[in-house]
């Protein structure tokens, strides 16, 4: 990929769309991934780039280590942190230090013919709103919204547009101050579709599955976090359905539930569509990606058992719009159940959760984000909201030495500002400090990445990309 210098314009003609992503959990990239094949199929170039490989000196691979750490040792940091951040509207300045690092990097990575890109991720809408903001990116940039809820930080300024699932999330949005949102739907895999009774026979024939009793299919993201055992014993006891486990990558999480005696459980599934066929209700924990693709399959859907967080408001989000259960109560979970299952709140969920997917003739946020990468938006009033840098100051060059030095010492504080204020204030810190931090050794910065994350494809400005 070529160096671009400091800016980017939009071209004469433009059929290239870039997606920034993050590779935090799954549910990000597969919505890129899903954008991506879309705008391929309606003739558009693609181009998929991970956020954490933009930052600098491998500090990617410590954001992502970190809150895995915290959600799986310390849930109750991340609560903290997600409230403080959502009353505040921002990440703070060390936040945003990091996410500054990012942006000239992220913008040699952009190719010349660029027409608009797309974020999917929170901190890729700010880098790209900064950017946007002074100048130095003069092509549209959209927001897409992965989530019923959206926590301020989604809400970045400099972004032109932000596309919204459902008109809940687009209030929000709106709430949080963005200008521009739209209403488009969400984007699942083709392969996520309701069945008729046959195919549900051989989905269950083909997992070893009891093929007429009720199934919960429980998931929990790509990590298995969350009280994933402690739901698994509740749905096992409550009667309602024979629980169907899916553990992500927690392969630790799998042996214990198969010590509990819950029969049904699978690590990493690729066929979860497969999955999703042959179970009578979705349990999940998070409210994400996951949540969007039982929907499509015309699943109904039960949050319990949440993780803090956007797990919280995902279900909170999910419930008002009339879309998920939110069962709080485990003395509802039987009774909730048999009704998503068997009874009339079940088939209004499934009609729900499919005419989230009828596109009618906008055809969906792959289509509005085609149609202003080909047509633009109007930049006549600019979008700068304070003095643009001036050219000469808007990039430093550094020695490596102390530019590896810099960024160690950010990547430090980065890890001590997400969960140093919840650990002083809280029983036994110094101990839950230390476990956290175990493996999180900055000598290892100079080394590989974590081989399960690599990301797609060749490099490009030491940023690593996909293309389509």
């Amino acid at each position: 990929m070529p160096h671009l210098g400091n800016t980017v314009r939009r071209p004469l003609s433009a059929e290239r769309v870039v997606i920034v992503s993050a590779s935090v959990g799954a549910g990000h990239d597969g919505a890129a991934a899903e954008l991506e094949r879309r705008l391929v199929a309606a003739g558009l170039t693609v181009d998929r780039f991970d956020l954490l490989d933009v930052l600098p000196a491998r500090l990617g691979r410590l954001v992502r280590d970190g809150y895995h750490r915290m959600l799986v040792r310390a849930p109750w940091a991340y609560q903290r942190i997600y409230s403080s951040t959502e009353r505040a509207g921002g990440g703070g300045p060390v936040a945003r230090a990091l996410l500054r690092s990012a942006e000239e990097r992220l913008l040699r990575a952009l190719p010349a013919d660029t027409g608009a890109v797309v974020s999917t991720y929170p901190g890729a809408s700010r880098v790209l709103g900064n950017l946007r903001l002074d100048g130095r990116l003069t092509v549209p940039v959209l927001t897409y919204l992965t989530d019923f809820s959206v926590h301020p930080l989604w809400v970045a300024d400099g972004v032109d547009v932000h596309l919204a699932l459902h008109a809940v999330p687009a209030a929000q949005s709106r709430a949080a101050g963005a200008r521009d949102v739209r209403v488009c739907g969400p984007v699942a895999d083709p392969r996520f579709h309701p069945v008729d009774a046959p195919e549900r026979a051989a989905a269950r024939a083909r997992f070893g599955l009891p093929p007429t009793a009720p199934l919960a299919l429980l998931v929990a993201g790509s990590w298995g976090v969350g009280p994933v055992r402690e739901v698994a014993r509740d749905l096992r006891d409550c009667g309602a359905a024979v629980p169907l486990v899916v553990c992500g990558r927690n392969e630790t999480l799998a042996d214990q539930l198969r010590a509990d005696g819950i029969e049904h459980v699978h690590g990493w599934v690729d066929d979860m569509p497969g999955l999703m066929h042959a179970a009578d209700v979705l349990v999940q924990n998070a409210g994400g990606l996951t949540s969007l693709e039982a929907f499509a399959a015309g699943l109904p859907v039960a949050s319990y058992g949440c993780i803090p967080g956007h797990g919280l408001t995902n279900a909170a989000a999910l419930d008002e719009a009339g879309v998920a259960a939110w069962i709080q109560d485990p003395a509802q979970l039987k009774h909730v159940l048999g009704e998503l299952i068997d009874g009339p709140r079940g088939l209004l969920q499934r009609e729900a959760g499919l005419a989230l997917f009828a596109d009618g003739s906008d055809g969906g946020p792959a289509a509005e984000t085609a149609r202003i990468c080909r047509a633009g938006i109007d930049t006549a009033a600019p979008l700068t909201t304070g003095p643009t840098i001036p050219p000469a100051t808007r990039r430093t060059t550094r020695p490596t030495a102390r530019r590896l030095a810099t960024t160690t010492a950010l990547a430090c504080a980065v890890w001590a500002g997400a969960v140093g204020t919840a650990v002083a204030t809280t029983e036994g810190g110094p101990g839950l400090m230390h476990a956290i931090g175990q493996g999180l050794d900055l000598d290892d910065l100079s080394h590989g990445h974590h081989a399960e994350h690599a990301p797609h494809g060749g490099h490009a400005g030491h940023v690593k990309g996909h293309h389509a």
